[in-house]
């Protein structure tokens, strides 16, 4: 079948209308008509009907739109994947990291995206892991780093790393704690949904363990601060001491009864065509992420 006519189809199909589809195809309606007439005599049968809003896909026009779709994906992939061949591929990649990620990964994978494809350019966008997910499933990202992301059909999830959560605070503290005794701290937290207190809280709850929450701050660097200050304490992965720059010594301690390790998680949609810079994206991610998180690989 033809590509630009099911091209055509799809678009008639999601406009609703003859008239929108061919504004979204900059086209006239008249010249449309005829192409999916044309496609219509080439698959035998109808494949719209005219309703009083617009127009509807038939049966039969219901089956071959999601052949189309899979078929256009596919050109599409092929199209990505000849133009990527040349020596110096052009296009962009987009990754999102969570803050705490970024200041430890973002500067090595630039460098290194950039000593691979000088002519491509890759976009690095900083955000929470539950922004960052509805980005992905929004198309505006080829891929994430995301912390204990919730299944998706959606999503192709790799698990990179797994860290241990620790409390940190103002003041001297034992090796470890028992989450008992972490839930009775007064606790500065990310507020909710936030993956990190979504985590906790899954341990705390069932327990009968309340926590004693302080404050609630997203940004993790000002979440430090608070403890610098002697505030209060905080639960947090491992790696966040890497971003403690205060004068005052750094307390921590290990949480048992039990332990607790977040998901360090690379997601990538499964909609998106891969391409050479995105899939060389992916593994430098890999890379780094057990490079600098080689104390809590992935289980």
């Amino acid at each position: 079948m033809d590509l630009t006519r099911l091209n055509y189809f799809v678009a008639v199909v999601e406009a609703g209308s003859f008239s929108r589809g061919a504004a979204s195809l900059h086209m006239s309606q008249p010249a449309l008509s005829r192409q999916i007439l044309l496609l219509e005599e080439e698959a035998g049968q109808p494949l719209l009907v005219r309703t009083g809003r617009g127009v509807e896909a038939t049966e039969s026009g219901l089956a071959l739109l999601a052949h189309a779709r899979a078929i256009l994906e596919m050109a599409d992939r092929a199209r990505a994947d000849m133009q990527e061949r040349r020596a110096s591929p052009h296009g962009r990649v987009v990754v999102g990291l969570p803050p705490r990620v970024a200041h430890v990964l973002a500067a090595d994978l630039v460098e290194r995206f950039r000593a691979k494809f000088p002519d491509a350019v890759i976009s690095v966008v900083e955000g929470l892991s539950i922004r960052l997910r509805e980005w992905l499933v929004a198309g505006k990202l080829d891929m994430a780093i995301l912390f204990d992301p919730p299944p998706s059909p959606q999503m192709q999830e790799e698990t990179l790393a797994r860290e241990p959560l620790i409390v940190i605070g103002p003041e001297p503290l034992p090796r470890r704690m028992k989450l008992a005794d972490v839930a009775a701290l007064p606790l500065v937290m990310p507020s909710g949904p936030n993956a990190l207190r979504q985590l906790l809280e899954r341990e705390t709850k069932p327990r009968g363990m309340p926590l004693s929450i302080v404050a609630e701050v997203d940004s993790v660097q000002t979440v430090l601060s608070l403890v610098a200050r002697g505030v209060s304490y905080t639960v947090l992965p491992q790696s966040a001491v890497r971003l403690w720059t205060y004068d005052q010594p750094l307390h921590r301690a290990a949480i048992h009864a039990p332990a607790i390790r977040n998901r360090i998680v690379l997601a990538i949609p499964k909609a998106r065509p891969a391409t050479r810079t995105s899939r060389w994206a992916a593994q430098v991610l890999r890379e780094l992420a057990l490079e600098h998180y080689a104390s809590a690989k992935a289980e």
